[in-house]
């Protein structure tokens, strides 16, 4: 339901506290006493058969009893009288409720599950139970049992934990730091982390999102309302249990290897939100953000009268990844005319014990000019020779004039050792961020230049696939039917390397052998031609061949694998008595000697699906536990990405006369085990270890991929949660002239082709599809268009099937309750008359249809006559927009269109 009457829990015109009561200490209490002392100017009204008055407010024995419908409940009533009061409150027509009672239990059929559908049947908005409240402090209003309200700010503060809420809403108010709004989330029956990602997205006086999460229930619909959020403003994210083990035992070493939190994390990263690791860090993202803007550069000057706590400052950047600003040759002239002698010359700008508040703020006015620094930090160690609270007057005194000058400013931050009260103040009036040590302003620094880099990571464009990458989904679907056909969970070796080949992986050649005779047979071509033999055993039960002596390598005749099989066939029966075994497996031994041994694969999350791992491969990949995970679909910066952030990665260069290995090929291999897992829900686990890489591209020695049956629904990966390339939509369309266009969902490597079909739009026409003269096409424009979450949007763009070129492009973009969605449509100026218009738009409508919307809508011109005649014909209503009458909002209810595609054979 998204943000359907969320607006309810934070600007109530009237509340009703459902249990209220006189009892000192009982909730009902501490919820009436705090809404009155945190000023909220609406209606209160406790609501108790019991009492007449409390509170010195006239008591009400129930809802009905109320003189009006309040917008917003508070539930504190015992647990079996929950369901009760949600049925009385959706029946009155009660917007919103915040149940506090805990104890309504989990899972189907508890009572939680029965509260949550009572309320759904009703439109009833629920947050809890089992929470802490709501406090919303531009309404003046504390919903909540929390010691003290919040003060007023722009972070929106979302929480599992009300200890948390309550916690930080303490340490805010010491600070100055304020809220738009503070949410105890608590069981999540209805309300969730998506919802709330989504209203305070788009809440004007929200500047950034804190979340503290235990727990994702919905992971597609989280991923989507996070990475919308994320390109709107800050998201800042705490995971609890970080070290919590899985709940089942892999079976590959790329399952051991995707623990649930790795998950999370490449989670967060892909939906480009700031992960930090324990209250202090999300403290000083939200001292950071409370104050400061993210700002472009990474390069930071440090400013301080102590050698030795500016040295540990640089020591922290260093290790969070930081950047230590150069000094520009005019800014150390500046420095020499007003600092001592003795001053350090260099980065940290150590200016002396003796610093008076003068020379802090000549060197800080030096360093705001120097191009060499994007940041300043400001450190202050008390000495009796000048008092810190009048060096940290002079600093603010400095970034105000520095501010007043109309461009842009550079950031700056403080760490007072020992700070006084006097030096916060000063600090706060400046909206300077500060902090108790160097340490905790290095990392709010570097916060903030993460979340940038973050934000340019999903607004980078993709390089595109090989146009001969098109892998054969039919056979490889075959591969997995025979396997589920007859039971198995583990596909053979020869089915592996049919998948693998169906998805161009190279793989070296396997051979299946039943007894030692049948092994040496395999083997004798391979020695023939001068080369060597591996065998290993097969069995499904048997998961680490080497564990029990399964593999036997280098063999250099057919009497030595002949040999082998046989001691390996005697070792299994002996070691694992159970254990079904297949047979043996025949394979060359591959021969890259400057080869790097890494891992590929696919894990299956039982929160988030699907996941791609990376990582330093072999027989000890679990001891050296150098991975990366990533969330698929995979393009190939994402995949370049997913490579840089492992260790193994720096051997991937060349070194001594060890040549770079094929980069670019084994980013390629992981997109293309993302594109197989988007193809092949049945696939849970796939594992290649080792995957060799050296200067000629990438071979894949071992592999385990195990199945499972997959019912599928509608469109795209069932349990994917980045929704993938919608493949499915391609269509090819014949025009009015005879000509071909193929049309497709838009991709993110589209960007240079959407440039080029804008040169050839003239100026009026993009005047009437933007409604004003756009002359700048920026990648940030292009890429805002090229660059969709397929589950909130579909653009869907027309190419000459014989010159390639783009035609034109239809956009419809769903709101975050997904009913309504809004489009766009812009052809190429000289194509108009063809037909491609009306195809585009039956297509729109066609995907809206599919996607469950209930209506479409859009504005257009009044002199676009064009395009309002083509909107009447295909069933739109057209009205005058009340707040502009130069625009006309057109309307299509979808429910009307039976069979979208009869559109366009009614023309």
């Amino acid at each position: 339901m998204s943000t359907y009457r969320l607006d309810k829990f934070f600007s109530p015109r009237s509340v009703a506290v459902i249990g209220a009561s006189p009892r000192p200490g009982s909730l009902g209490l501490i919820f009436l006493q705090n809404l009155a002392k945190g000023g909220f100017k609406g209606a209160v009204y406790p609501v108790n058969p019991h009492h007449r008055e409390i509170e010195e407010r006239p008591c009400f024995a129930s809802l009905g009893a109320l003189p009006e419908t309040p917008d917003l409940i508070v539930v504190a009533v015992p647990p079996e009288r929950v369901l009760g009061v949600v049925e009385e409150a959706g029946s009155r027509g009660v917007s919103a409720a915040i149940i506090a009672t805990a104890g309504l239990g989990h899972g189907p059929g508890s009572l939680g599950d029965k509260v949550r559908l009572a309320a759904r049947r009703h439109g009833l908005r629920i947050i809890g139970p089992n929470c802490i409240g709501v406090i919303a402090p531009r309404v003046q209003m504390n919903a909540s049992f929390a010691a003290h309200s919040a003060k007023p700010g722009d972070l929106a503060l979302v929480s599992q934990s009300g200890a948390l809420v309550a916690g930080l809403v303490e340490w805010a108010a010491q600070r100055q730091v304020g809220f738009s709004a503070v949410v105890s989330l608590g069981d999540k029956v209805d309300v969730d982390f998506s919802d709330c990602l989504d209203f305070f997205s788009a809440d004007s006086g929200t500047r950034a999102i804190l979340l503290y999460i235990e727990s994702i229930d919905n992971a597609k619909k989280f991923m989507s309302a996070a990475r919308a959020a994320a390109r709107i403003k800050p998201v800042v994210v705490i995971k609890a249990g970080r070290h919590a083990q899985g709940a089942k035992a892999a079976a590959t070493h790329t399952g051991a290897l995707a623990g649930s939190d790795a998950v999370y994390d490449a989670a967060f990263r892909r939906a480009g939100l700031l992960r930090v690791l324990d209250l202090d860090q999300l403290f000083a993202a939200a001292e950071t953000l409370g104050r400061q803007k993210p700002f472009p550069g990474n390069r930071l000057a440090v400013l301080t009268n102590g050698g030795g706590i500016g040295v540990l400052a640089v020591d922290r950047l260093i290790d969070l990844g930081g950047r230590l600003a150069a000094l520009s040759d005019k800014t150390r002239e500046a420095l020499d005319a007003i600092l001592p002698p003795t001053w350090s010359h260099a980065n940290p700008i150590d200016i002396v014990g003796d610093a008076t508040p003068a020379r802090y703020a000549g060197a800080l006015e030096a360093l705001l000019a120097d191009p060499e620094n994007d940041a300043v930090l400001i450190l202050n160690v008390p000495t009796a020779i000048a008092s810190a609270s009048d060096v940290a007057a002079a600093v603010a005194d400095v970034v105000r004039r520095d501010r007043s000058r109309g461009y842009r400013q550079k950031p700056v931050f403080a760490a007072w050792i020992g700070e006084d009260p006097d030096s916060a103040r000063a600090f706060e009036e400046a909206r300077i961020p500060h902090f108790a040590t160097e340490a905790d302003a290095v990392r709010g620094f570097v916060q903030l230049v993460r979340y940038r880099e973050a934000q340019n990571q999903l607004m980078e464009t993709p390089d595109s696939l090989p146009h001969d990458f098109e892998p054969d989904v039919a056979a490889a679907q075959a591969v997995i039917a025979h396997a589920l056909a007859q039971g198995r969970r583990w596909l053979d070796p020869l089915e592996v390397n049919a998948l693998l080949k169906a998805y161009d992986i190279p793989t070296a050649p396997v051979i299946l052998a039943t007894t030692p005779e049948e092994a040496a047979e395999a083997a004798r071509p391979i020695i023939r031609e001068g080369g060597t033999a591996a065998v290993k055993i097969l069995s499904p039960d048997i998961v680490h061949k080497s564990d029990i002596g399964g593999v036997k390598l280098d063999l250099t005749t057919e009497e030595a694998v002949r040999k082998a099989a046989a001691d390996i066939f005697e070792r299994a029966a002996r070691l694992k008595p159970g254990a079904h075994v297949t047979g043996v497996t025949v394979q060359p031994m591959v021969r890259r000697t400057k080869a790097r041994e890494l891992i590929v694969g696919l894990a299956d999350d039982p929160s988030f699906g699907p996941v791609v791992l990376f990582g330093r491969g072999g027989t000890a990949v679990e001891v050296i536990n150098d991975k990366a995970l990533a969330l698929p679909p995979l393009d190939l910066k994402l995949a370049e990405d997913l490579i840089a952030r492992t260790r193994v990665s720096r051997r991937l260069k060349a070194y001594r006369d060890v040549p770079a290995a094929d980069e670019a090929a084994i980013a390629l291999t992981l997109v293309k085990l993302a594109q197989l897992s988007a193809d092949l829900p049945e696939v849970r686990e796939l594992d290649i270890n080792p995957l060799l890489a050296d200067h000629t591209g990438v071979i894949a020695v071992d592999a385990r991929v195990a199945v499972a049956p997959e019912t599928r629904k509608g469109s795209g990966h069932p349990r994917f949660a980045v929704r993938p390339y919608p493949k499915e939509w391609e269509r090819t369309l014949r025009l009015r002239n005879g000509r071909a266009a193929c049309v497709r969902p838009v991709r993110p490597e589209d960007e240079e082709e959407f440039r080029q079909f804008f040169e050839k739009i003239t100026p009026e026409d993009l005047r009437l599809r933007f409604f004003a003269p756009v002359r700048d096409f920026s990648h940030t424009f292009l890429a805002r268009l090229t660059q969709l979450d397929y589950a909130r949007a579909i653009a869907f763009v027309a190419f000459d099937k014989d010159t390639g070129e783009m035609m034109g492009a239809v956009r419809l973009h769903a709101d975050a309750n997904h009913e309504t969605g809004e489009y766009g449509i812009l052809l190429r100026s000289d194509l108009k008359g063809l037909g491609l218009g009306w195809e585009l738009m039956r297509l729109m409508i066609e995907w809206a249809k599919a996607e469950g919307l209930r209506e479409i809508e859009g504005q257009v011109l009044r002199e676009n006559s064009t395009m309002l005649d083509m909107c009447r014909s295909l069933g739109f209503s057209v009205r005058i927009d009340p707040d502009d009458p130069e625009l006309r909002l057109v309307t299509l209810p979808i429910a009307s269109i039976e069979e979208p595609g009869k559109l366009a054979k009614s023309t």
